[in-house]
Order: C-alpha cells, then structure tokens, then sequence
C-alpha cells in the first residue's frame, strides 16, 4: 500500500519532509485511482473501499504531523520562557535548599525548618574539605527558624571565606529523630545555557530553578 512507504520513514524525517512526501504519494495515489477506474471492467467495478480507507489514512497521517508542529512550538515556547525566567534571576538574593551557606563578611547564615520541637539540638559546621570547624547545641522549636554563624571555629578563630556546611541532629520529646530541612542565601550572579534547561549560576555553584524556595526584591 502506498500508505507503507511513508510509515516507514516518518521516524527518520522532519515535519516538512514527512508534509512533502505526503502531498507527492497523494498525487501518485489519484493517478493510480484515476487510471484503474478509467480501464475498469463495467462488469466487475473495482471495490472502492479500501481506497477510501487509504484516503483516511492520508488524513490520519497528517493530523499527526500537525500535531507534532503544534508539540514542537510549544516545546520551543516553553524554553524560551524559562530561559527568559532563569536571566530574570541575574543579581536577586535568593534562598536555595541546600546545607551548603558561603562564609562572607564574618558570617554565614542558613535557614531551617523543624519538623518537631527539641531541647538539645546538635549543630555541627564542616569546611569545604569536610573538616569539623564548628560545633554546638541549643534548643529549636517546631517550624522554620534562623541560624546565624559568626564564621569563628569551637576555639574562638576566624575561619577564612569560603563554603560551609551545616547539619543539625535532633530528638524530640519521645527521642525520635527530627526531621529538618536546610536553606541558604545566595545572589545570582549568571545562567548556564550549555544543558537542555537553563541553570542558574551563583559563585561555583549551578541551581535549578526548582531548588529555589524564596526570592527576595532586594
């Protein structure tokens, strides 16, 4: 069927290949009809339904290519709206779930989220390299709090600009564990268009837009 020549190259061409050959087949498919119905025996008429299925077919096959345009604009709309949504982010402060905060300034400041209350909650501070600098235990309530280092180690030294990590380990009043979320600030300073979806730069660090949980105006 001349229907089977075109299936079988569809996955391989582009829209306006499969389109053309669509419209060259359909030409070939009237002159054929054309032709046989001209030197038809009046006696035996030919049986005209498999030709209109193959009429549907031709249809059904390029309702498929138009949707497949539609989908692919639609794709290129959506890409360029995040990539137009990721260079908006370019100097905003933002806050980022992760453990991770940047040492500036003489402080450091992360943001956590308590899922119960604790009398005697662990927090423990690790340099880039992994190394303990900071530890100490203070009482946390239930729901989002702030946690303020003064970028000085459990000895009193200043410890140089950098990243630090923070971990918090708490029990609650039935001694079970503690769940408890992280975030940080961070100022987007660029965007990486190198990957199938734009991500944000900030420092040495790339995010997606997905880790971002708030976005300050100044």
């Amino acid at each position: 069927m001349i229907l089977d020549a075109i299936s079988s190259s569809a996955g391989t061409s582009t829209a306006a290949t499969d389109r053309a050959g669509i419209a060259d087949n359909f030409d070939t498919f009237l002159q054929i009809l054309t032709t046989q119905l001209k030197n038809q025996n009046p006696l035996e008429p030919l049986d005209t339904n498999e030709f209109t299925a193959q009429l549907v077919q031709f249809s059904q096959v390029e309702q498929q290519i138009k949707q497949n345009d539609n989908l692919e604009a639609i794709a290129k709309l959506s890409a360029a709206t995040a990539a137009t949504n990721a260079v908006g982010f370019i100097g905003k402060r933002v806050s980022v779930s992760t453990a991770q905060a940047s040492l500036a300034n003489g402080g450091a400041t992360w943001h956590y989220d308590a899922s119960a209350a604790s009398d005697s909650a662990l927090f423990t501070i690790r340099d880039s390299g992994g190394s303990i600098v900071w530890t100490g235990t203070q009482k946390i309530t239930e729901g989002k709090s702030d946690f303020a280092w003064n970028g000085r180690n459990t000895d009193g030294v200043e410890q140089p600009a950098g990243d630090y990590t923070l971990t918090i380990e708490a029990t609650d009043s039935n001694s079970k564990a503690v769940s408890i979320g992280l975030s940080a600030d961070t100022v987007i300073d660029g965007v990486d268009f190198s990957g199938d979806e734009p991500l944000l730069m900030a420092g040495n660090s790339t995010l997606s837009l997905a880790d971002i949980t708030r976005i300050y105006s100044q």
